[in-house]
């Protein structure tokens, strides 16, 4: 029987934390009191193993249980109730790693394009990419569209729509993706540029699927996507069979798994060509190690597993560009859009001092 393990932090006492570790083992994989099975081979091969218990801080400690392969059934749905199922209602656990044999890795096909497919989707080989959002909630598609032109003139790389854009009356998808992608070819065509726009995917399967069709239609090469509003599995099967560079956006992510396994392994391991995140300094509250585990957890060698691109964002500023290529290293992509719109009808020359500042930050 082969085995992947599962990484949590556990709240317990020490005279507590070998039952507490026991007790999680059991409801990760068999649910019942082990003295009630009769096959001895469920209780050999189906029943979790705590391998290791180690302090961490006053109160905590770092458990990890070895589980059985076979009980993920080698699919997302398995895959994720095996590490967070039952567990994940209760409060004194957080998930923070795993580690999956080969057998099992090789059931997900990881990044489609990974770094270097992006870089060569974009035409940029040698630098931090760059991207923006358009915004706000509220916009038509020709305020949308003339936006998106704008910035593509600036030299951006990726223009995606904010993560709340879908397809509300106001903005439809099948209305909004064409005049968005025509205006960015028009500055393509103007400036010689590259500029990619990836439209939000939101909705039932249903909705996807003809969204997907609509966006195929345009040329679309890269879209937005946030995980867990679809749902981890259909995010895998939808983006596995699209043909399109995946932006993985982390809304409705905030549980209490750690945010490098959350989105440095299994937002990738599921298809993320690139994972946005709130990046330290910001709105949010991660830490500089959060984002720094992060990055080179979507970045490291893994198998088969193309590495994904680490998206700092939220709240970001041009003027921290230098600060944050410095700490993360050209293969990042920086996510700045509120501050560029705050230029008002400047924008375009604030767009193209980001532009500029990215390009001379690895000179």
């Amino acid at each position: 029987m082969e085995w992947f393990k599962a990484v949590y932090h556990l709240e317990s006492t020490p005279a507590d934390i070998e039952a507490r570790a026991r007790a999680l083992a059991i409801e990760q994989s068999i649910e019942m009191p082990p003295s009630a099975v009769r096959q001895a081979e469920i209780l050999q091969d189906i029943l979790a193993r705590v391998e290791e218990i180690e302090p961490a801080e006053p109160g905590y400690f770092r458990v990890v249980l070895q589980m059985a392969v076979a009980t993920t059934a080698f699919d997302t749905s398995g895959l994720l109730n095996m590490l967070f199922g039952n567990c994940s209602l209760q409060e004194d656990v957080e998930l923070i790693d795993m580690e999956l044999p080969p057998n099992l890795l090789e059931a997900f096909s990881g990044p489609r394009y990974g770094i270097a497919g992006l870089r060569h989707l974009l035409n940029a080989y040698d630098r931090p990419l760059t991207c923006t959002a358009l915004k706000p909630q509220g916009l038509s598609p020709e305020q949308l569209s003339d936006l998106a032109y704008t910035f593509a003139l600036g030299g951006l790389d990726i223009v995606k729509d904010d993560h709340g854009i879908t397809n509300q009356v106001y903005s439809p998808f099948h209305q909004r993706v064409p005049a968005i992608q025509k205006a960015i070819q028009r500055a393509n065509l103007e400036t010689g540029g590259h500029t990619l726009y990836a439209p939000m995917l939101a909705g039932s399967p249903r909705v996807l699927r003809e969204n997907l069709r609509v966006a195929r239609d345009e040329g679309i090469r890269v879209v937005l996507v946030a995980p867990m509003l679809i749902g981890l599995p259909v995010f895998e099967e939808l983006m596995g069979g699209s043909g399109m560079a995946v932006l993985a956006h982390p809304a409705f992510a905030g549980n209490r798994i750690a945010p490098p396994l959350f989105f440095g392994k299994l937002f990738r391991l599921l298809g993320a060509d690139a994972v946005i995140y709130p990046n330290h300094g910001g709105r949010f509250s991660y830490s500089r190690d959060t984002c720094m585990s992060l990055a080179q957890a979507a970045r490291a060698p893994w198998g088969h597993v193309l590495p994904a691109l680490p998206v700092p964002a939220g709240g970001m500023t041009v003027e921290r560009v230098d600060e944050m290529v410095g700490f993360y290293g050209p293969d990042t992509m920086l996510l700045i859009g509120g501050n560029l719109l705050a230029a008002g009808d400047g924008v375009l020359e604030r767009t193209r001092a980001f532009v500029r500042r990215v390009a001379a930050s690895v000179v």
